[in-house]
């Protein structure tokens, strides 16, 4: 009876010292409220919709049906096209992801060497073809299908080809295209979130660390700046990871929906199809409770992989 009472005793202890935190801080708690009731409807309600409505047949205008591990059952083992969109998105997801991860962490790190003028300057111009709207009009001209594309005029004048490569209709071009594209745009809200982790480092941890046995950039990087924004390096890698994941709006700009041959259908192209066009509701809330499973992870490997950077 001693140690029930000391238990409750305890908890009731960190119950009242919890709510008197909270009173405490009512302003900090009425300030994020608004977030966090934005943020449970439409991003924590969806999803835990979408895991219910996965075990029914729905289709938006009749009363859902339960079928239990139906659409799961038929979606790994009656749907040859998932199996192809499962094995395209990891490939993009494991070429894109990192690259697009080790490029924005580089380039950020370089810029900040700059002086703070030019330093603007030249983050803009890195970061204006992630969110530029030409830039699938510039990679649709570069690699038109006829004589007026850049690529195939100069391929035609060097005498390397006869006629036109239609590069975006071809099954062996798409991919490899779609990835460099991606990886191009890819210096987005990442490589900001690099920029500004550099920039709030203190100054005097070089020092100490030139004092402690530091002797070139590159332990810098590794033992002082890599640990100093690992908040920014796991958002990044977040970021990247999402990116690269849901990567089907590059392919639909490029080579319309579906690609040829299905030779970069997604993930997320199956599941705009079946929950845009076909209306399977029940079936494409299946599809994305994968995905999100998928993500999961993939972020938690990523957390397990920078806990131990500057160890």
């Amino acid at each position: 009876m001693s140690k029930k009472k000391a238990v409750i005793r305890s908890d009731m202890t960190r119950a009242q010292w919890t709510w008197n935190e909270m009173k405490r801080n009512k302003v900090a708690y009425f300030m994020v409220a608004p977030y966090m009731l934005i943020f449970t409807l439409f991003t924590i309600v969806p999803v835990l919709l979408s895991v219910v409505i996965s075990f029914t047949d729905f289709n938006l205008l009749e009363i859902p049906n339960i079928v239990f591990f139906d659409n799961y059952i038929r979606l790994f083992l009656d749907d040859d096209i998932f199996v192809i969109a499962c094995k395209n998105t990891l490939i993009f997801a494991i070429i894109v992801g990192p690259a697009s991860y080790m490029m924005s962490l580089m380039v950020a790190w370089f810029i900040n060497e700059l002086p703070p003028k030019i330093r603007a300057v030249v983050t803009l111009i890195f970061y204006a073809p992630s969110i530029s709207g030409q830039v699938y009009l510039i990679w649709g001209t570069l690699f038109s299908g006829d004589s007026y594309g850049w690529v195939n005029g100069m391929l035609l004048d060097l005498g390397l080809i006869t006629e036109e490569i239609q590069f975006f209709q071809d099954a062996d071009w798409v991919m490899p295209l779609c990835i460099v594209v991606a990886i191009w745009t890819s210096l987005g809200t990442s490589f900001l979130s690099f920029i500004a982790g550099l920039q709030g480092i203190d100054r005097s941890m070089y020092e100490a660390g030139a004092v402690d046995g530091v002797r070139n950039r590159w332990q810098e990087l590794w033992y002082i700046t890599l640990p100093s924004m690992r908040p920014q390096l796991m958002f990044g890698a977040i970021m990247s990871i999402t990116s690269a994941f849901g990567f089907g709006g590059v392919v639909t700009a490029l080579c319309g929906f579906p690609s040829v041959d299905y030779a970069a259908h997604t993930i997320m192209h199956h599941l705009d199809d079946y929950g845009g066009q076909r209306f399977e509701v029940g079936y494409s809330s299946a599809i994305a409770v994968v995905l999100f499973a998928i993500m999961i992870g993939a972020n938690m490997l990523v957390k397990k992989v920078l806990s131990k950077v500057g160890q």
